[in-house]
């Protein structure tokens, strides 16, 4: 789908063509009494949009964890899998691997800002919490033209985190470009996002008493279900690595009528086109990799799956050399679209109606395959081979949507996606929405609807190492999403409310297997935000409600609140701006849901019942010129309350050789003392 631009202008100079840059004099550096500090423009749009944004310089929230905002729940360690306590079905239309508990993280190639900067624009970020908990990333843009523009983006994050083998190391790195010819006709929009997310799993904590020991101040003497000193004190034996990389290339050829408008004393024109019609192409490629390793096994920690006796010591630890743990699923896939574009409407209120077709291919690989060859040494084993499956389809894209740009603006869209031929055939989705941008800073409005009918994912279906085949068979599910929002600047308001009925649900269940869910059941979700400003006083408040379904195979809370009570000031002439507080989080009790690092994948539960105290923090965030950072106390509420269970893990048997088993608890760290910055340079 090509961007529903109105109207694209650049501004030249009189006897030049479009684009051409006159040399600057005011930097010479013998006119140096004339020099200008001109005030840069940095603006960024996304892809098949024309709505304009500029950078966020603001701190009232500045102290708050980018990645799982608003209402995310990590494992306690940064980096590790976070699941969202607002339930959302997982977004999948067509073929997809299934691995989401890491989201979060990474980029999206098709959620990536396009650039347009007058000067050559970065921003260094840095955040160092206790424990060595690391984030650390640079991002750069520069117009190489008036009219081209690229942007490159790398983000590292390490925390060995507070308890036993819980390390996650990732790397994200995205670039972008986007390059508008002269005559305004062809453009071009391209990227690339490359995903590692790797992290070491330590299966919980298996005894929670431990929490509330004194004895167990020390988090890392606490005893976790993968431990195995024999292999590392430092590194787990188990670990879920997740890679991907997706190349994204679009490009459209339009037609429409040209205009030039020249300034006052006509020493300089700006040239525009305003669009009626074109024609788009879009191209992307993309693999994924995942890959499960457990150098150290347990018979035990395998018995849902498979039965098979791996070589122990009387110590309890395995032997140097047995056997281990392998499984490695691939994804690569191919998809192709032309549109076909007409724009109706007057300059700054047009309409993009928009119709083509899309042909995708897909493979998944598996590997190692269940062929087992017994070497010539006893008990010693391996596999060759891999499992290979490929889906070509073909499907039908349609799309009518117009942007609200201006204040009293009204918005609508509606597109639709349906495949008629391969495995997927007769999966569809189908959104709409209607919405206004209101006048006198009153905000805006939105309501919408979509539908989307799924085939399950990959590692749903398929599962396979060198021990066992596993293979299920699931109904396409159905999500039916119902919405509303509101946003109101000048009350400092916004409300919303969200309903989703979903049929043929796909999930893990509490025997940590694939599992479909044929009752349909419904969920209605509605939350409001209000911020109230008393002198240089400010608090935020946040409420959630989800309306909980009887029976359904779902961990989330029925409530939950985030409050703010800050301080916020501009000093030393507004060179200076602070903003100070305390902020409180909190839910009422729940089952939590599970995690099964076997799978990397979150689990239904219902034997474990989490009440935990309100997450507190004091933060004080500080903005100079371009140097924003904060410096923030979290997770106060452990020094009274020891034991904030987040999540369980995957049931341990006979960990104390007593012939029982235990659940395993993911908890949140002690109180952490974090430190950040975001410093933007303009050249």
């Amino acid at each position: 789908m090509v961007s529903g631009s109105l109207v694209y202008g650049q501004t030249g100079t009189l006897g030049k063509p479009p684009g051409t840059t006159p040399k600057d004099t005011s930097m010479n550096k013998t006119n140096s009494g004339k020099w200008k500090d001109e005030e840069a423009k940095i603006t960024w749009e996304k892809l098949n949009s024309t709505r304009i944004y500029t950078p966020d310089t603001g701190i009232h929230t500045f102290q708050r964890n980018l990645f799982t905002q608003p209402w995310y729940r990590d494992m306690g360690n940064l980096g590790s899998p976070a699941n969202n306590l607002m339930f959302t079905p997982e977004d999948r239309v067509g073929q997809s691997l299934g691995y989401h508990v890491n989201d979060v993280y990474r980029l999206n190639v098709d959620s990536l800002n396009y650039y347009n900067t007058s000067r050559p624009y970065s921003i260094f970020t840095y955040q160092l919490g206790s424990k060595l908990e690391q984030t650390a990333g640079i991002m750069h843009s520069q117009n190489i033209h008036p009219n081209w523009n690229f942007m490159v983006d790398y983000r590292k994050i390490n925390a060995p985190g507070e308890y036993k083998i819980q390390r996650n190391n990732h790397d994200i790195a995205a670039l972008s470009t986007n390059y508008l010819s002269l005559d305004k006709h062809y453009l071009l929009s391209a990227a690339m996002v490359y995903n590692k997310i790797q992290h070491d799993e330590n299966g919980g904590i298996v005894n929670d008493s431990e929490l509330s020991n004194p004895l167990y101040t020390d988090r890392k003497t606490l005893d976790v279900a993968y431990q195995n000193q024999s292999y590392s004190t430092l590194r787990s034996p188990v670990t879920n690595v997740q890679r991907d990389f997706t190349l994204l290339v679009q490009h459209s050829y339009r037609w429409g009528r040209n205009d030039t408008t020249y300034n006052s004393d006509s020493t300089s024109f700006t040239h525009k086109l305003i669009t009626r019609f074109s024609i788009t192409h879009k191209m992307e490629l993309g693999t994924e990799k995942h890959t499960y390793k457990d150098l150290k096994p347990d018979s035990l920690r395998y018995s849902s799956l498979f039965n098979y006796s791996f070589p122990v010591t009387g110590a309890g630890y395995y032997a140097a050399g047995g056997d281990s743990v392998f499984t490695q699923q691939k994804w690569f896939w191919l998809d192709n679209k032309v549109m076909v574009n007409g724009f109706i409407g007057k300059e700054g209120h047009q309409s993009e109606i928009s119709a083509g077709l899309g042909n995708r291919y897909d493979q998944f690989i598996s590997a190692p395959v269940s062929n087992i060859i017994k070497d010539s040494l006893p008990k010693l084993y391996y596999s060759s081979g891999l499992d290979r499956s490929s889906v070509l389809s073909n499907y039908l894209v349609a799309d009518i949507h117009k942007e609200a740009l201006t204040p009293g603006a009204w918005q609508y869209a509606a597109n639709a996606k349906f495949f008629f031929s391969g495995a997927d055939a007769g999966n569809f989705i189908l959104d709409a929405n209607l919405g206004k941008q209101l006048k006198n800073n009153w905000g805006s409005f939105i309501a919408g609807f979509r539908q989307a009918v799924n085939s399950a994912p990959y590692s749903y279906t398929n599962y396979e190492n060198p021990y066992t085949k596993l293979f299920y068979q699931f109904s396409n599910e159905s999500v039916t999403t119902l919405y509303a929002t509101i946003n109101n600047q000048k009350f400092r308001f916004s409300a919303g409310i969200k309903n989703y009925i979903i049929g043929n649900y796909i999930y893990i269940n509490d025997s940590e297997k694939p599992a479909q869910y044929t009752v349909p059941f419904s969920i209605t979700q509605a939350w409001v935000r209000k911020l109230f400003k008393m002198g240089n006083f400010f608090l935020d408040n946040e409420l959630v409600y989800q309306q909980l379904p009887q029976n359904a195979p779902v961990n989330i809370p029925a409530f939950m609140g985030r409050h703010q009570l800050s301080y916020e000031v501009a000093m030393f002439k507004k060179r200076l701006k602070i903003a100070t507080g305390v902020e409180l989080r909190y839910n009422t009790a729940y089952h939590a849901a599970g995690y099964d690092a076997l799978l990397n994948k979150f689990f239904y539960q219902k034997s474990i019942y989490v009440e935990n105290y309100p997450e507190e923090s004091v933060f004080l965030n500080f903005r100079i010129k371009r140097f924003r950072a904060f410096v923030m106390v979290d997770n106060l509420q452990q020094l009274f309350a020891s034991n904030t269970i987040l999540n369980t893990g995957t049931p341990v048997l006979n960990y104390y050789g007593a012939g029982t088993a235990t659940i395993p608890v993911y908890a949140a760290p002690d109180l952490i003392i974090r430190f950040g910055f975001n410093w933007v340079m303009v050249n």
